[in-house]
């Protein structure tokens, strides 16, 4: 809202608000008497068109009251008004409860007569209200001619010139000097180191704990053995690296102790097995009898023995392994030579910035004075900009004029064409409700026409639709009751062979059981011999250092001293 219907909102609410208890006075008596049907929340509706009509129709006039009331519903602003502007309602009771509110005088000279003053006139606004309810179209006047007014333009104030002399170029705040916390290493460094050695202490005492709660179900010699690797490693690794150490050869300790128990001790423990571990089981121990009965056949033909093979597998693994781990020892030390080349970088990034904050210093200052000449320009080019715009002041109102006469001839053809349009709706709304009348009357004939309702039902008769399979009510219920017995017979077929098949799963699981424990005594002896074998001692091979872990560790070496040269120079 602009300023003007802004106020003017503000002070009908204030006024409604002020003037509350006579407002309800003739809004409850319209609610009881006019107004029964009236929705109680449209109270606040007429409260404010109560007002504006009490107190502010001398101020708004009386056509902008007539616009506000055609805005709103045309037949409950039309029974409101001839309710409120009846002359014996305010000559009688109106003016006499008012009077318990004001003085008498004041209601008689403030409110009643200026009410009575404009009742001819509001009574005008009334009957268009009425002839617009019963679709009747009033006289059009002529409307008078829009009288134009000059506009309330804002006189511009006088803008001042800038003085000759140029602004003073501004001063630079002085830097701070850089903190000496720069050149610390940093506190967060010092506070991690504190929680890594809590947390190392923290493990430690934990894996204790765990290994003594674990003592009563290992053996006294294991035990022993656990805590003497224990002891040994303590003094020997760092902090870091013991409770991976530990824990590996707690483990590695536990396995062997495992694996010297008798093979045939594991093997004689009674399993309990279903159905389907027996068949996995029986078809495992098939397949390995088809693959042996498979390379006896290959031997008899000619085939050589996969020992050999396999013996050169294993050694070419182990092989493999050994490159793998001097492969991971590489990359360990390549870490360690990356970060030792990241700090001299580091380092001689240093310098470098050092220098290019003088060059910047120096740019800076260039910069300043050619901001300062770039500003006098601008003063000299807004000092014309305003002389341009004092001598376009000067043909405002010829603009004016012209502006104004376009106007009134816009407003001439609106009025024109707006109503020729009114007249062509009213044709086309008076032949949609004569359409209508005429649908309704043939809709509440073809209504009224009387239907037979009962239909007498032959369970024996088809329905007569013409379609394939028709049969009657009788012929579907013989048919259901052919199909349950079908489906009975089937049933019981169906469950005496479910029992045969049993039977014979039964049978063929007692025959693998028999095949599994033949399979077992077998694969015991087989065990058993190999355990002999691995007992034969086994010649242990020493590994050789990797020539690029030495070249490594030696420029790990060199980087390091030029490192320390470095940051004594610096």
């Amino acid at each position: 809202l602009n300023v003007t219907e802004e106020k003017f909102v503000l002070d009908t609410v204030a006024g409604c608000t002020e003037y509350k208890s006579i407002l309800d006075v003739v809004v409850n008596a319209f609610y009881v008497q006019d107004g029964r049907y009236c929705p109680i929340s449209e109270r606040n509706l007429y409260i404010v068109i109560c007002y504006l009509a009490t107190f502010q129709l001398e101020e708004i006039g009386l056509q902008h009251f007539s616009r506000i009331v055609k805005s709103l519903d045309t037949a409950k602003m039309q029974q409101f008004l001839r309710f409120f502007f009846n002359d014996s309602y305010l000559n009688t009771w109106i003016k006499d409860e008012w009077s318990h509110i004001y003085d008498s005088v004041y209601v008689k000279e403030n409110l009643i007569d200026p009410l009575l003053r404009w009742q001819p006139k509001v009574q005008q606004l009334i009957e268009k209200l009425t002839d617009k309810l019963s679709n009747r179209t009033s006289t059009v006047k002529t409307s008078r001619v829009t009288q134009p007014k000059e506009f309330n333009l804002t006189v511009p104030k006088p803008r001042a010139i800038p003085p000759p002399s140029p602004a003073p170029l501004p001063v630079l705040p002085k830097r701070q000097p850089v903190p000496p916390s720069i050149y610390k290493p940093p506190k967060e460094r010092k506070q991690l180191e504190e929680i890594k050695a809590k947390n190392i202490q923290k493990a430690k005492i934990i894996f204790s704990f765990l290994l003594f709660n674990l003592a009563p179900f290992i053996c006294f010699k294991f035990l022993y053995r656990i805590i003497s690797a224990m002891l040994v490693l303590w003094s020997q690794i760092s902090c870091e690296q013991y409770l991976e150490v530990v824990w590996e050869s707690v483990l590695t300790q536990y396995f062997e102790e495992l694996t010297k128990q008798p093979q045939d001790l594991i093997d004689n423990i009674p399993i309990k097995l279903n159905t389907a571990a027996i068949l996995r089981e029986g078809a495992l121990y098939q397949r390995k009898l088809e693959e042996e009965l498979k390379r006896v056949e290959n031997l008899q033909q000619g085939a050589g023995d996969s020992s050999e093979f396999l013996e050169w597998q294993k050694q070419m693994r182990g092989k493999d392994l050994e490159d793998q781990l001097a492969e991971i020892e590489c990359r360990r030390l390549q870490g360690k030579l990356s970060y030792e080349e990241a700090v001299l970088a580091h380092q001689n990034v240093t310098q470098e910035n050092k220098k290019k904050a003088g060059l910047l210093r120096e740019e800076k200052a260039e910069l300043m004075h050619l901001y300062a000449e770039k500003r006098l320009q601008e003063q000299k080019e807004m000092k014309e900009l305003v002389e341009q715009v004092m001598e376009g002041h000067k043909n405002v109102k010829q603009v004016k004029a012209k502006i104004q006469e376009y106007k009134q001839q816009i407003v001439q053809q609106v009025c024109e064409e707006s109503g020729e349009l009114l007249r062509q709706a009213l044709e086309e709304q008076e032949e949609k409700n004569r359409k209508r009348d005429e649908l309704i009357q043939q809709i509440r004939a073809l209504e009224s026409t009387p239907s037979i309702r009962h239909k007498i039902v032959d369970l024996t008769e088809t329905g007569g639709h013409g379609l394939f399979g028709e049969m009657s009510v009788v012929e579907l219920r013989e048919r259901l009751a052919l199909l349950k017995e079908a489906q009975k017979a089937a049933e019981e077929e169906k469950r005496d062979q479910i029992i045969h098949e049993k039977q014979a799963k039964e049978q063929l699981i007692l025959d693998k059981l028999d095949q599994i424990s033949q399979f077992r005594a077998e694969l015991g002896r087989a065990a058993a011999f190999k355990q002999e074998e691995k007992k034969k001692p086994q010649s242990d091979e020493r590994p050789m250092k990797d020539e690029r872990i030495l070249n490594l560790q030696k420029k790990i070496a060199e980087k390091t001293m030029e490192r320390k040269k470095q940051a004594g120079l610096l």
